[in-house]
């Protein structure tokens, strides 16, 4: 087991999310009508640099927001057409629950992979 200089924020649907995705016309397999149960049985995990204290994490969040919203937002929308216009750390705050969290742990035998998602 290796603990990891890092701190995570995790993002679970809200109600507005599932709502917008119910409005995406379906075409793929990736825009196939959800509920938000079916969403909230997993959310996403984001590793930041390690904070020591809550007041770090709102600090990440209050510029990190829009990068953490593109990213839930692409993954059911990549080119964008359907994206709500107006967006604000305060409507990110509406569609998702927001959980933080201190320490991260691998224990995975395996190497870390990383790819860069630009």
């Amino acid at each position: 087991m290796k603990l990891l200089n890092r701190s995570a924020i995790t993002l679970l649907a809200k109600a507005p999310f599932a709502q917008w995705i119910a409005t995406l016309p379906e075409g793929d397999e990736l825009n196939q009508p959800t509920s938000l149960e079916e969403l909230r049985r997993e959310g996403n995990i984001y590793l930041i640099s390690e904070v020591e204290q809550e007041s770090d994490f709102i600090k990440v969040l209050s510029v990190q927001w829009d990068d953490l919203w593109t990213n839930e937002l692409a993954a059911w929308d990549e080119f964008e057409d359907y994206w709500p216009e107006n967006r604000s750390l305060k409507g990110f705050q509406e569609w998702f629950d927001i959980t933080y969290q201190v320490m991260a742990f691998d224990v995975s035998p395996e190497p870390l992979l990383v790819a860069t998602l630009d």
